[in-house]
């Protein structure tokens, strides 16, 4: 199947559940592709969790969810080990799937949101121990309530680099919000099986990308540790993470090849996350895409 194809069936499924937001849709799956995870940063009652779930259907992937308050402990994540006719045997934690959903996750405490670092980044949990390899594909879907919303807490910068994208939903037009109360639900169908996406992410990592675009990547993250807009720049691998985000929207886009308008699309939804800004981080992202002079492909 195209990848270009395979995007409008996915969408086209996820949208019965959820009105609108094909945007969303697509950089969620642009993630995906890239073996990359999201955090869907909204007020409650948007649609993340509804989205999430919908993805998980369409994709195929099996589904595992925790929904984070103060009192979520790791265990409740990775697993435990309790003994069992005089050996130690491994329960699994809800990590152990394809699609991981940790909503609410800046409501957990420091510590429970640092048990997802290990499987984010290496995808594995390490249980007493022991290292287990996580179900393949896999990715993290978090969503995560305003920061003056009760009960929440800053999501740690470590943490917050681990995700390839960063997306709002916000409220819907007038005319979706009236659908959201008059039509019901559809059934989600699935587009593909775990087995074709990882042959998928396969062929997004193998996706060309030539030697001035690459380094165009790098001007753009360089600047955002120079600008005087932003206290806190994008780090190597924010860098890392724009360019698989620049393959995979280049896959979509139904080339075999990046060029500079994948990695400034990759770079404002990729990084805006990460920084820490004066103002709006969209803006200064904006703003750093015309200062750095943008390379033409001969």
């Amino acid at each position: 199947m195209e990848l270009v194809d395979f995007a409008q069936q996915l969408t086209r499924q996820v949208g019965q559940a959820i009105v609108g937001k094909e945007d969303a849709v697509l950089w969620c799956l642009t993630a995906i592709l890239a073996r990359g995870h999201i955090l869907l940063e909204d007020i409650p009652g948007v649609g993340k969790t509804t989205l999430a779930a919908a993805l998980a259907k369409a994709l195929g992937m099996a589904l595992g969810r925790v929904q984070f308050t103060s009192d979520v402990l790791p265990a409740d994540v990775v697993g435990y080990c309790m003994p069992e006719k005089g050996e130690m045997v491994y329960k699994k934690g809800p990590v152990m799937c394809n699609l991981f959903l940790a909503d609410e996750l800046n409501r957990a405490t420091s510590r429970t949101q640092s048990a997802l670092l290990e499987a984010m980044e290496e995808n594995q949990v390490t249980v007493d121990g022991v290292s287990r390899g996580l179900p393949q594909p896999f990715a993290v879907i978090a969503t995560q309530n305003p920061m003056d919303a009760a009960g929440t807490q800053p999501l740690p910068d470590n943490l917050l680099d681990r995700f390839a994208v960063g997306l709002r939903l916000g409220y819907p037009p007038k005319a979706e919000e009236m659908q959201l109360g008059l039509r019901h639900a559809g059934t989600v169908g699935q587009v593909i099986t775990p087995e074709e996406l990882m042959k998928m992410q396969k062929t997004v990592a193998d996706t060309y990308m030539k030697e001035t675009v690459a380094e165009y990547a790098v001007k753009l993250m360089a600047t955002t540790r120079k600008s005087p807009f932003i206290l806190r720049g994008g780090s190597p691998r924010a860098t890392r993470s724009v360019m698989a985000l620049s393959k995979a929207r280049a896959r979509l886009q139904g080339r075999d090849f990046v060029i500079p308008e994948d990695v400034q699309a990759a770079f404002l939804r990729g990084v805006s996350h990460r920084i820490l800004a004066r103002g709006a981080p969209e803006t200064c992202l904006r703003r750093i895409t015309r200062w750095v002079r943008t390379p033409k492909l001969k």
